[in-house]
Order: structure tokens, then C-alpha cells, then sequence
């Protein structure tokens, strides 16, 4: 059974940085491409991250240059840093490996 479990949302302020986490199980988690996905009220679900086996990686025009998406095989974790972050960032952050399996995700939420 696969369980993805997020965690490191928050309140924080327009500038400041967020790392969110995420373990993974049930997964053969070193070769699993993972992703991470944002969905605000009344907003179709986006994709903001995406890291595949080789660590390469592809972002969201809208996150570039300001998030970053790492993995730690070792430990199951996929992770994304959130830096210099927007009130329009704020969002439910979902962990992902594609196609099917996502977790229930962190809130985040960023004041002006």
C-alpha cells in the first residue's frame, strides 16, 4: 500500500521560506519519479515540482528559481524548499508519484 505523508506547511509572511517534506512508502522509492502539486480554493490542482530517478528536474514558470525539489533514497523523503514566497504560493501542497498515488497534503499559507 502506498502512503505518502506530508508535513512543513504554515503560516508564514510574503519573503520567507517554507521546506516541506514528504515520506514515502510502499514504494520502490530510488527509481519512483516524484512530485509535488498545489491546489488553492476554487483552483484546478498545478504542478510545481517534479524530480525523475536522475535527479533531473522541471518546475512551474510560476516557482522557478525560487523552489527547489530534492529526494533522499536513503531515506524516503522527497522534500521542497520555498523560498522568497508569494501570498499566491498559499495553497494544500501534495505529495505525488505519478500516475495515481498522492498524499492528503500541508497547508500553506503566505500573508502580505
Amino acid at each position: 500500500q502506498v502512503q505518502l505523508v506530508e508535513s512543513g506547511g504554515g503560516l508564514v509572511q510574503a519573503g520567507d521560506s517554507l521546506r516541506l517534506s514528504c515520506h514515502a512508502s510502499g514504494i520502490i522509492f530510488s527509481t519512483s519519479t516524484l512530485a509535488w502539486y498545489r491546489q488553492a480554493p476554487g483552483n484546478q490542482r498545478e504542478l510545481v515540482a517534479l524530480i525523475i530517478r536522475n535527479n533531473d528536474t522541471h518546475y512551474a514558470t510560476s516557482v522557478e528559481g525560487r523552489f527547489t525539489i530534492s529526494r533522499d533514497n536513503a531515506k524516503a523523503m522527497v522534500y521542497l524548499q520555498m523560498n522568497n514566497l508569494k501570498p499566491e504560493d498559499s495553497a494544500n501542497y501534495i505529495c505525488n508519484v505519478p500516475p495515481h498515488f498522492y498524499g492528503q497534503g500541508t497547508q500553506v499559507t503566505v500573508s502580505s
